[in-house]
């Protein structure tokens, strides 16, 4: 009994019941389908109709996920045509559901899966899908150690790198036939999943250490010596890794971390728009980010070169960067501070009369600092409390108020509560979708600090100018890029845009990075018409000539 024509198995060929009938003649497909003939929209109506039948989120992922593996094309005009409604199904929160039920959900393999159990394989992993160098623009790739919010899941990390590129092609064209999603399975310290006889991953603690770095070095040097002008992504690494592994390889490979890098621009994007509001300079911004790992120290990196670019020198602005962690406001003297820490701990002599002794917290250093920028990235729900706000609100008449932790449950504070404690004048985005607020008969828009506003158009400005590294430059060219969509001077206005119009306005920040990557000088291609050039490489999910059988 014959298994399905190659051209209905491959979901980057497969149009269903879309093929003409010359095309079901020329491919052997007579037979295999029904009579009709469908057009392509006609199929995502039906489509959408199945997917709005299913009863959970988690079952709207899995639905979603088949027809990925079946029809890319369709699967793609559904997730354009309904953005903002699917990308919480396909990307956060649902896929952490989708991610921790893996193993059991299994059908069918999506990605490269690389062992550190067996590094011998890790070129051969590649090899085996007979690319050439040109036919790659980018990876992928995650160690799932710090996945979303729910922690070490090991090689189920999979479906992040899967989701990532979901919404790099649906927000901004990239071609999904020229990226890999990789998982590197270093195992796992998730003992749920080391208990569970269903599990795919390696079956033993993560490996750290000289065996760890080796791995990450060889997956390096491999992708990067087999397609040498693709975008190598990195995703959901801990915090002990991420940052040391960017800055340890960021020059000589072409490597973004949208947990660092991302997360850094949409702040700035925020705090440039909040900005265009105070009037304040950048120079004169008094910053305490509470939550000092990869996604805050990534902001505090970003903040503080604003500061310099605004005439600071790199000291002067770095002391005007508070970081606030599990043990208090971090100080030189603490001995558990990680390498990423250490730039920013205060000289413990400078803060000795804040307190009687013991850590100092979130409220005190508010209160001796007088920030005028509030960032949260600590995932604890609650953390910015009435006092905390009202005593920022004391000393600047317009307090920049950013809790970004996500989910809801985890937020610092609700914007509605922040602009009620501060009568309205707080300048605020979160990291969670929210309703409008009304204050004083204003209505607050508020906006929503997502990463899909910066880096599938970041992503696109590299492959369209084969930038040869992501440059400080070319991810403030981006936070500008996405500044600029949003009006500041109605009152309530949103500090950021809204992403119904997602692929238009990472087409803007695409165009901002080609630009940049030419102007410091890592552009190996510039367009004389970036606008163009941009709008060229965007693939559109349409359905395209079937090319003869593979030999």
């Amino acid at each position: 009994m014959g298994g399905l024509p190659w051209v209905m198995g491959d979901p980057l060929t497969n149009h269903g019941t879309a093929f003409t009938r010359a095309e079901r003649d020329c491919h052997d497909l007579v037979g295999w389908l029904p009579d009709g003939v469908l057009s392509l929209d006609q199929q995502a109506q039906r489509a959408y109709g199945q997917l709005k039948r299913q009863p959970t989120d988690l079952a709207a992922n899995i639905y979603l996920e088949q027809l990925h593996d079946r029809n890319e094309v369709l699967y793609y005009r559904l997730l354009t045509e309904h953005l903002v409604e699917l990308l919480p199904i396909v990307y956060d929160p649902t896929v952490g559901q989708a991610i921790k039920d893996y193993s059991h959900e299994y059908r069918r393999p999506r990605g490269v899966f690389l062992s550190i159990d067996r590094p011998e394989d890790l070129r051969r992993s590649f090899e085996a899908r007979r690319l050439s160098p040109d036919d790659v623009d980018m990876l992928v790739v995650t160690d799932a150690e710090q996945i979303l919010g729910i922690g070490d899941w090991g090689v189920h990390g999979i479906q992040i790198s899967v989701g990532k590129l979901a919404v790099y092609t649906a927000a901004a064209g990239i071609d999904p036939g020229r990226c890999l999603p990789v998982v590197l399975d270093v195992g796992t310290d998730n003992e749920t999943l080391l208990n569970d006889p269903l599990y795919l991953g390696a079956r033993h603690s993560r490996v750290r250490g000289e065996r760890y770095d080796r791995f990450v070095a060889d997956y390096l040097e491999t992708v990067s010596s087999l397609y040498p002008d693709a975008l190598l992504h990195f995703e959901d690494f801990g915090a002990g890794n991420a940052r040391r592994v960017l800055e340890q390889y960021g020059d000589r490979h072409r490597m973004f971390n949208d947990d660092m890098q991302g997360t850094g621009a949409i702040t700035l994007a925020a705090v440039l728009s909040a900005l265009d509001v105070t009037g304040v300079p950048f120079r004169e911004q008094r910053v305490v980010v509470f939550g000092a790992g990869t996604a805050g120290v990534g902001i505090a990196d970003q903040l503080r070169a604003a500061m310099v670019r605004d005439g600071l020198d790199e000291d002067e602005a770095t002391r005007r960067v508070w970081l606030i962690d599990k043990p208090g406001l971090l100080l030189d003297d603490m001995p558990d501070l990680r390498d990423y820490q250490r730039g920013y701990a205060r000289p413990a002599g400078e803060v000795k009369d804040w307190s009687d002794g013991g850590p100092l917290d979130l409220l005190t250093t508010v209160q001796n600092v007088h920030p005028t920028i509030l960032v949260g990235t600590s995932t604890v729900g609650g953390a910015f409390t009435r006092e905390v706000v009202e005593a920022m609100a004391e000393h600047i008449d317009r307090p920049v108020v950013l809790p970004l932790s996500n989910p809801t449950e985890k937020i610092e504070a609700l914007p509605a509560d922040v602009l009620k404690w501060t009568d309205g004048k707080a300048l605020t985005a979160v990291g969670v979708p929210v309703d409008p607020v009304d204050i004083g008969g204003v209505r607050h828009v508020i906006g929503q600090a997502n990463n899909a506003l910066v880096y599938p158009g970041v992503g696109l400005g590299v492959i369209v100018s084969r930038a040869e590294r992501v440059t400080p430059r070319m991810l403030q060219a981006a936070a500008e890029a996405v500044a600029s969509q949003v009006d500041t001077g109605e009152p309530g206005a949103p500090l950021l845009p809204e992403v119904e119009n997602l692929r238009a306005s990472s087409a803007t920040v695409a165009v901002a990075v080609v630009r940049a990557a030419a102007e410091d000088g890592v552009a190996t291609v510039v367009p004389e018409d970036p606008v163009q050039a941009v709008q060229d490489a965007m693939w559109q999910p349409e359905y395209t000539h079937v090319p003869d059988a593979p030999t």
